[in-house]
């Protein structure tokens, strides 16, 4: 047996589907208010949450999980590595010797960080090595490693010869060390431009003759089973290391920089979210307009004996009605958008003969997305709850109507 449905969404139903049309004008202007403000609310934070996880991917395939330093240099002998390497969760150490250079070809002089590795040790802990585009990575003695970005400043290609002058080597007294020669051996892209430009590899024993480093290294990276467990593996680690070396995670390192990304999606979230107030209005002005023209009829009901709070759900049924149409058609019109947003990316560049997403700034040929559930719902609560807060002043309204006075002119 069918549950009958309350006599005030029956009303609410019949006031949005006047007799002559399937649907009012105003209403249905006041629903398409609500879609295009879920719409671009879903489009931008799934797009923003998209370039989150970009960067998260591209400077894991960079950096290590978790990153071991002291305040001085760490003795990384094979008894330690070995340590770290037993621990739970733990898939590679690997040790690196890191400092300022100056890189110079041909009158051309570019800054960049060297860091000195392991060839072996350093494909267990990073995907550089799997990202070179030209040579290979082959950090040997006398050779070099350098990012794409850097490469294309200096006019470089893997062959050529760079000369590398460490600024350590000017402070130290009594002695003036002469640059060094290293050849490309070859060029690496991240896909962060930063990284791209401001770093090279080259071998540990090069990297500590230049930066004066008798023995030791500055740091060991460590690589996990699961990135998002680096907490976990860095207390574990702690107990293993040497007094005055700490372990801190890749959240830790970059938390500036995820910490501005949610920042930014939140403020959008905020800002965007006045769309969907704005179209809230428009509901709101259908429902004024639908209690002035049922004004007969709320008297009625009203001298029938129906109470003033049933009077009220039936414009604040029609609020959330139309919110609940405009949110689900919102979000569809949103996915869809998100699933070709590329091709329009395309066609808009096309069209303008402009760049919107120059690749030599942002590493990417196409725009990420990210679509997370709990955004999705995050988005569709608000706007279901604004809505149905835009029925409350023509509710409030139509309860406070007298039947006597709608009724006087009857």
């Amino acid at each position: 047996m069918k549950t009958p449905l309350p006599v005030s969404l029956v009303l609410a139903l019949r006031y949005l589907r006047p007799r002559r049309t399937l649907f009012s004008v105003i209403t249905v202007v006041s629903v398409l208010g609500v879609l295009i403000g879920v719409a671009v609310l879903l489009i931008v934070i799934s797009v923003m949450t998209g370039f989150d996880q970009v960067w998260r991917d591209r400077i894991l395939g960079f950096q290590a999980h978790v990153t071991l330093s002291g305040t001085g240099p760490i003795e990384a002998d094979a008894p330690l590595l070995r340590s770290i390497e037993s621990a739970p969760g733990v898939l590679g150490a690997a040790p690196y010797v890191q400092g300022l250079v100056f890189l110079s070809r041909e009158g051309l002089v570019k800054e960049a960080l060297l860091r000195g590795v392991d060839p072996a040790l350093e494909r267990r802990v990073s995907r550089v090595p799997d990202s070179v585009v030209e040579g290979a990575f082959d950090p040997g003695p006398g050779r070099i490693v350098i990012g794409r970005a850097l490469a294309r400043q200096l006019g470089a290609r893997a062959g050529d010869t760079l000369t590398v002058l460490s600024p350590v080597s000017l402070a130290r007294a009594g002695s003036l060390r002469l640059p060094e020669d290293l050849v490309v051996a070859g060029v690496f892209e991240v896909g962060m431009y930063d990284l791209d430009l401001g770093y090279a590899f080259t071998s540990l024993a090069v990297a500590r003759d230049l930066f004066g480093f008798d023995r030791g290294v500055h740091a060991i990276q460590v690589r996990t089973a699961d990135p998002n467990r680096a907490p976990e593996v860095a207390a574990a680690l702690a107990p293993r290391l040497p007094p005055g070396v700490e372990a801190r995670t890749w959240m830790e390192i970059n938390r500036q920089l995820f910490t501005v990304l949610q920042t930014e999606k939140h403020m959008m979230f905020f800002l965007l979210i006045f769309i969907t107030i704005v179209a809230a209005f428009g509901i709101t002005n259908t429902l004024i307009t639908v209690t002035v023209q049922k004004t007969r009829e709320i008297g009625l009901l009203k001298a029938l004996g129906m109470p003033s709070g049933g009077i009220m759900a039936i414009f604040l049924w029609q609020g959330a009605i139309a919110g609940a149409i405009g949110t689900v058609a919102g979000i569809g019109a949103g996915l869809a958008a998100l699933h070709w947003r590329n091709d329009l990316l395309r066609f808009l560049n096309r069209q303008f003969g402009v760049s919107l997403l120059p690749p030599e700034f942002y590493q990417l040929a196409e725009i990420p997305s990210r679509t997370l559930p709990s955004d999705v719902a995050l988005i569709a609560g608000s706007v279901l709850v604004i809505c149905l807060l835009a029925g409350l002043l023509p509710a409030w309204r139509a309860a406070r109507l007298d039947p006597a006075a709608a009724l006087r002119y009857e």
